[in-house]
């Protein structure tokens, strides 16, 4: 009887890339996400501003007139 000696197999495994291009997926669609949550909380921070300056310039206007009925009288 002939005597083999064990043969030792070695697979080594290649990547793809694949789990790259998936990571920097979901990066890029966490950092879009982001700009539009905090851009729409800019707009909706600047439409408040802007409303309340309109009711600031609106009594300034109700103030004005009502010190000039007071004066023409």
């Amino acid at each position: 009887m002939a005597t083999e000696e064990p043969h030792t197999v070695i697979v080594e495994r290649s990547r793809s890339g694949m789990t790259l291009v998936v990571g920097l997926m979901i990066v890029a669609i966490i950092a879009i996400a982001a700009y539009f949550l905090t851009e729409q909380d800019r707009r909706k921070d600047t439409a408040i501003t802007t409303a309340a300056e309109q009711v600031g310039d609106a009594a300034k206007d109700v103030g004005d007139a009502a010190q000039r009925a007071v004066n023409d009288r």
